[in-house]
């Protein structure tokens, strides 16, 4: 029977791998960068004969199905085997190419003619008697196997320091590769910044080219400027030529009218002389004026009455002025209607009551167009009359409106006691070319309850009385005892005292209106004028008065202090009207004394002044009655006659 050597079946290394190793040869050559391709295809290399350096004869285990060769001779022939299998492994060098070829299995041969030795025949087994080759075999495998173990152990070794080579050297090429990113991106970040740096030379090159051309074109228009001055300028060096030729002539021309110069002083001379004479003729002309003046305004007549319907306000019904109506074209007369019922008082009638006066001004009339109207009558006072304008009507219906102004007064709405001083002192100042000196003295008193008050004194010093007396026997002047005379010099001053004495004046809440005035205002302008050329003088009282509203008791529905106040100003009222029409009938005896109104006027009610009167009238249809009854004593008054004033002049 043949003896075959067994077969060795090649067996699968457990011999410890590392990680990184085995992750390396599944590199993708792709994703490495072109600088480490070559190194990295050599480590590749150098792992697969790492791998197959161990050879099959030092696998640790054996399949159970392979039949083993024991060589029985002795120790060392089997060492011998163990050393000629060794003898066949050779570890590659790095730089050799390793071809993928599975190793030859090596097949132990024993040796024959040993005595000692004992033939195994594959899958036969040693007799149980044959105890001493049973342990002979024992003690070949065992020194085999501490061969093997031995020459495993020696490889290992040899392994181990090759990895380490191996990772000292993947170590630095992961040096290399991070020095190199890091240089990649350091050029990239160089090339970025010179192509940023390239850009902005190219956008300044555009700008110097854009710049370039700019100042090109001033250049080019600098040269036309410089072309059009030098142009100028020979313009303007004839011009010198021409302007020393007519300054030579012009001074020719100054030495002739040096001549006729002497000539015209001669002639000024003469020319004064004849202004003289003319101030001679304008100064009698303004004589004659005043006098056409004055004839004017008596041919208008002494007491005059003007009608003012004052507006609606913004919270009053607009249909409130349906009862009062004025003629188109006529700007005199006034119409007031009213249906009523008959006598019998089956059926109502429309009735229709017509008033005339010297100037009737509607709801839209301004303050300035009313003082226009007494402008002339003002301006007698600087002629030397005496001048009484006052306002009359019911409570409500604008009278302190129309003499003083509003609260809050503008050039448009302030009235008639300050557009008269403004008057008053604007003529003034103008007379002053003609020689006329004036001294003004102001006084503002009110009557309340028939009792005098300083309206220009504080309240707490009002506890003085007051009394009415002549100046002297021979003088019909009048003056007040311990009221303050204030010498004004100008329209501010007078302004002033007007503001103080609006402050002190006595008003009250009523029925008929929130802010009634419960006494009679009199503001009065004493005006001397001198001429010394002429030696004139002039002595004239500008008198303007806002009366207390006129109420019925039946509607204001005054009690306690409120019904003594209406009594009283009731009864002033009614003494004016008895006074006005003594006047008029030229009675003997005129009651002056029966009221301190009429008492204290009694100088601007005689015939030697200038009356004015305005009646005041609401457009409210709930005050027909009360305007009805005002447009009345209005129309007496107009009737009256009172004689021709008379100048205060010596």
């Amino acid at each position: 029977m043949e003896n075959k050597p067994p077969l060795v079946v090649k067996a699968t290394s457990r011999l410890p791998v590392s990680s990184s190793l085995r992750n390396k040869r599944v590199l993708n050559e792709d994703n490495l960068p072109a600088i480490d391709m070559k190194r990295h295809c050599e480590s590749s290399i150098e792992e697969e004969i790492i791998q197959r350096r161990i050879p099959s004869s030092i696998a640790t285990t054996r399949p159970k199905a392979l039949a083993i060769a024991s060589v029985t001779r002795s120790q060392a022939s089997g060492r011998k085997s163990m050393s000629s299998t060794r003898s066949g492994f050779r570890a590659p060098s790095a730089s050799t190419r390793v071809v993928n070829k599975k190793p030859t299995p090596s097949i132990s041969v024993p040796r024959t003619g040993s005595a000692a030795a004992v033939a195994t025949v594959p899958g036969k087994k040693r007799a149980a008697w044959d105890l001493k080759g049973q342990v002979s075999d024992m003690r070949d495998k065992v020194t085999g196997y501490k061969d093997k173990v031995h020459l495993l152990s020696s490889d290992n070794t040899q392994l181990r320091r090759s990895m380490e080579e191996m990772q000292r050297q993947l170590d630095t090429l992961k040096v290399e590769k991070k020095e190199l990113s890091c240089r990649l991106c350091m050029v990239e970040t160089d090339m970025k910044t010179t192509q940023e740096k390239l850009q902005q030379s190219l956008h300044q090159a555009t700008e110097m080219t854009s710049l370039s051309t700019r100042q090109g074109q001033q250049i080019t228009d600098q040269l036309q400027k410089i072309q059009a001055l030098q142009e100028d300028k020979q313009s303007l060096s004839r011009l010198l030529d021409s302007t020393e030729l007519k300054l030579k002539l012009a001074e020719q021309e100054s030495s002739h009218l040096g001549d006729e110069t002497k000539a015209q002083q001669i002639q000024i001379g003469d020319l004064q002389q004849e202004i003289q004479g003319k101030e001679e003729k304008l100064h009698t002309q303004e004589m004659e004026r005043r006098h056409l003046h004055n004839i004017i305004q008596e041919l208008k007549g002494n007491i005059r009455v003007f009608c003012r319907v004052r507006p609606l306000l913004k919270s009053e019904d607009q249909k409130n002025l349906n009862h009062i109506h004025f003629p188109p074209q006529d700007k005199k007369s006034l119409v007031l209607s009213k249906t009523e019922e008959s006598h019998i008082g089956r059926e109502k009638e429309d009735m229709k009551y017509d008033f005339s006066f010297d100037h009737v001004f509607p709801p839209s009339s301004s303050q300035a167009e009313v003082f226009e109207e007494i402008s002339l009558l003002v301006q007698s006072a600087l002629d030397g009359y005496h001048v009484c304008i006052f306002a009359y009507g019911q409570t409500g219906s604008g009278k302190t409106y129309t003499m003083e102004g509003p609260d809050d007064m503008t050039d448009e709405t302030i009235g008639m006691i300050p557009r008269a001083v403004q008057q008053i002192f604007q003529h003034a100042a103008e007379l002053k070319s003609k020689g006329w000196t004036y001294k003004f003295t102001a006084n503002f008193l009110e009557i309340y309850n028939e009792t005098l008050q300083d309206l220009l004194v504080r309240r707490s010093e009002k506890n003085v009385d007051y009394e009415i007396k002549r100046v002297s026997a021979t003088n019909e002047e009048l003056h007040v005892t311990n009221l303050q005379y204030v010498p004004v010099a100008s329209q501010e001053e007078v302004c002033k005292l007007l503001h103080c004495a609006k402050m002190n004046r006595s008003v009250a809440k009523t029925t008929l209106n929130d802010r009634s005035s419960r006494s009679h205002s009199i503001f009065q302008l004493r005006i001397e004028g001198r001429n010394e050329t002429r030696d004139l003088k002039t002595n004239a009282v500008l008198s303007l008065v806002d009366l207390a509203g006129s109420e019925r008791l039946d509607k204001s529905l005054s009690k306690g202090d409120r019904l003594k106040e209406t009594q009283a100003i009731n009864s002033s009222l009614s003494n004016l009207g008895l006074v006005i029409t003594c006047l008029s009938n030229k009675d003997t005896h005129i009651p002056y004394r029966n009221s301190k109104l009429t008492y204290l006027l009694q100088n601007s009610l005689r015939g030697n002044s200038k009356m004015l009167m305005f009646v005041n009238i609401s457009p409210l249809g709930e005050n027909f009655s009360e305007s009805l009854n005002s447009l009345r004593f209005a129309s007496k008054v107009n009737e009256c006659v009172v004689g021709t004033a008379q100048v205060n002049r010596k």
